[in-house]
């Protein structure tokens, strides 16, 4: 069974990253089964920390944006949005070029929290990241004033 309130549109989601910090670190949204989303972001000076390694932050950039995109996905855009409420991450090794590619799986879809496991790995398929995102899910009628 699914767990997506909608099927994810690849091409849509790949639209909302434009003007945002998923565009300018290359972000793409790449494909979904019933029950994950992936998303690839770039290895390279835009994502690089001061000794050429993958930068433990733009990971999480990475996972956030996935984590967060997969509960959006996942709930009635007309009564719900979604906020990352609390991310953690485990750098296990250092990429240096290529692609990194996440892979979010839920842990728990609830009514008010989604908890999500996002695996990181580079080109050569190994584990360089574990991360785990809460997102909020937030009735509209709470969502803060626009500026």
């Amino acid at each position: 069974m699914s767990v997506w309130q909608r099927n994810p549109e690849i091409s849509e989601l790949n639209d909302t990253l434009k003007n945002t910090i998923g565009e300018v670190l290359d972000i793409r949204f790449e494909g979904y089964t019933e029950n994950s989303l992936t998303a690839s972001m770039a290895v390279d000076s835009r994502t690089h920390q001061p000794y050429g390694l993958l930068h433990g932050g733009a990971s999480v950039v990475l996972a956030e944006t996935l984590g967060s995109t997969a509960s959006y996905q996942c709930i009635d855009p007309k009564q719900f949005y979604c906020v990352g409420l609390e991310v953690n991450a485990n750098h296990l090794r250092g990429l240096r070029s290529g692609r990194v590619t996440a892979v979010a799986h839920p842990v728990h879809i609830g009514r008010t929290t989604h908890v999500w496991d996002i695996r990181l790995s580079g080109d050569d398929g190994k584990t360089s990241c574990i991360s785990r995102l809460t997102v909020a899910v937030v009735p509209l009628g709470s969502q803060p004033p626009k500026s």
